[in-house]
């Protein structure tokens, strides 16, 4: 299961070398979750969901001493004594100022799952959001799939039971509502994913090993990824944020915070076995979402093209007798599908290419209504973010070696195996 990246990593100039040695110290530490594997025909890029921690688990210990070289001041509120950073503010971003106005807005979800070996607690993260006066808590679906009677903690400690009013597998995405009296709920600001841009410096709030309120920083590496989730069956989860972050069992679920406190994102995932490369859910998904979630249960707006395809490289395009190095390979066409109703043609020969086989001679998808594409990943983006079924695509192809344009009806895709 996915887990957010709850410890995010920041870099700026002028800082004391210190200050950096206890952060890269921080991050090794920190590194070692449990994580998703993404399928790829290559080694390439293994994604792993972060599993929500389960409540007997207990973090490595590890030593503050080092804190007396950085600078830090002290101070107590409510009584209780809390470490602050001289310098607070990181590439414009306040973390102190975003972390006093969104921490009463992150709450605990636990509850339990049962397996072929038993029953286990399982703890996951959440924040609050509100849909025209009501309130609910957004948390990643695979946190709560089948879970048993589930509670919602919040940040004051106040438990309350819950329920999973509305799933969605093919992004990882749940809705929960709490049986809690108004005053609990302090909803967070949903912002425009579409609005991030690389190098962006974000804050990660949740309850990593179910150290409940943690926040960690970092900065947005990359946008329109895809990351494959079991829950999902074999489609991609699209348009995917790619963050600076380790991410931590009991994460999944949590809010990513750009500057000004709005939440641009629901931390999800990591790549096995690295340091700094996480994954989160953009928040458009919310706001595309909540209301169906809410009303039906269900969302069944996922646009459908109905291939298998592969990325384009420099050795594919020599097969292929091609100077195009970019798109997609369409190596099968899902038969009676939009793209085999639209004429597309799916590769008719297996060819090995540096160890791994491929089915060359298919189409080459280049663009989508004018927008080029690159790969799998801005192809799957481009669906998710821009597109509904129903909607005709002008898909741009290459085939034997000449550039063809055609329309395609998209279709819906069918419910997900796991809902």
């Amino acid at each position: 299961m996915i887990q957010n990246p709850k410890e995010m990593i920041f870099k700026r100039r002028g800082v004391t070398g210190a200050y950096w040695v206890l952060l890269v110290a921080v991050m090794i530490v920190s590194s070692a979750a449990t994580y998703y594997l993404a399928p790829g025909r290559q080694a390439e890029t293994v994604v792993t969901t972060t599993t929500p921690v389960s409540k007997t688990a207990s973090p490595t210990t590890v030593s503050t001493n080092a804190t007396a070289s950085l600078n830090l001041t002290t101070t107590t509120t409510s009584g209780a004594s809390t470490t602050i950073a001289a310098n607070a503010s990181l590439l414009g971003l306040n973390p102190v100022t975003i972390y006093r106005h969104a921490s009463p807005s992150v709450v605990t979800v636990e509850g339990v799952q049962t397996n072929a070996t038993g029953s286990v607690t399982i703890l996951g993260s959440g924040f609050v959001t509100d849909l025209q006066g009501a309130y609910y808590v957004i948390t990643n679906y695979h946190v709560v799939q089948d879970m048993v009677s589930p509670t919602v903690t919040f940040s004051n400690g106040e438990a309350y039971p819950a329920s999973v009013v509305g799933t969605d597998p093919y992004v990882d995405l749940a809705v929960v509502s709490v049986e809690a009296p108004p005053s609990e709920f302090h909803p967070l600001q949903i912002g425009n994913s579409s609005q991030l841009v690389v190098g962006e410096p974000v804050v990660a709030i949740g309850n990593p090993f179910g150290l409940s309120g943690s926040m960690t920083f970092g900065i947005i590496s990359q946008l329109g990824r895809t990351i494959s989730e079991s829950l999902a069956g074999n489609f991609a989860i699209a348009d995917v944020i790619q963050l600076s972050a380790p991410i931590n069992p009991g994460n999944s679920g949590g809010p990513l915070l750009n500057a000004d406190g709005m939440v641009f994102g629901i931390t999800t995932a990591i790549v096995s076995g690295s340091q700094g490369v996480g994954f989160a859910i953009p928040s458009n998904v919310i706001t595309r979402e909540l209301r169906t979630l809410v009303a039906t249960g269900h969302y069944t707006l996922h646009s459908l093209i109905g291939i298998l395809g592969t990325d384009m490289t420099y050795q594919l395009a020599q097969l292929q007798g091609t100077n195009v190095t970019f798109g997609v390979l369409i190596e099968n066409v899902t038969a009676g599908g939009p793209a085999d109703n639209a004429g597309l043609r799916g590769g008719s020969q297996t060819t090995e290419v540096q160890g791994s086989p491929y089915i060359t001679g298919g189409d080459i998808i280049v663009a989508l209504n004018g927008t080029k594409t690159v790969d799998l990943d801005s192809l799957s983006s481009y669906l998710q973010e821009r597109t509904v079924p129903g909607q005709t695509l002008v898909v741009q192809i290459i085939r034997s070696g000449q550039t063809e344009t055609v329309d395609l009806v998209l279709g819906t895709r069918p419910p997900a195996p796991s809902s």
